[in-house]
């Protein structure tokens, strides 16, 4: 039986619950909702949604490096969007991030985040070779 490895980026603030940034499962990562502060722990919650989208991403991909991942291994993605008027602008962000690599997803238009954030994002990725 394989054990679970608990995955941390330090280019991310530490989660503030009882959660892991990522966990790796033989050759899968999971990784958890992600919010948008930066890696200094200050929050962009009174930021516009282009830059808590740039900065929810930067934090999947970071907590994706330091579990042996990069984009073209995520295999889905979930996102959860404060209003539905902000998913162009996310699709956009999000095809600038992935490029060409189009992983299966889902965008979740909800009616708030936790600490006002406008976007949290996670994603379930492959480890190769």
């Amino acid at each position: 039986m394989s054990a679970l490895e608990t995955i941390l980026s330090p280019d991310v603030p530490a989660p503030a619950g009882h959660y892991a940034q990522a966990v790796g499962y033989k050759d899968l990562v999971f990784v958890s909702g992600q919010l948008a502060p930066r890696p200094d722990g200050s929050h962009t919650a009174e930021e516009p949604f282009a830059v808590q989208a740039r900065q929810a991403l930067d934090n999947l991909l970071a907590i994706l490096r330091a579990g042996g991942c990069g984009p073209q291994d995520v295999v889905k993605v979930t996102a959860y969007l404060v209003g539905a008027g902000n998913w162009p602008e996310f699709n956009r962000i999000y095809a600038e991030a992935f490029g060409a690599h189009k992983p299966a997803r889902s965008v979740v238009p909800v009616p708030e985040l936790h600490y006002g954030y406008l976007i949290e994002i996670e994603a379930i990725a492959v480890r190769r070779g």
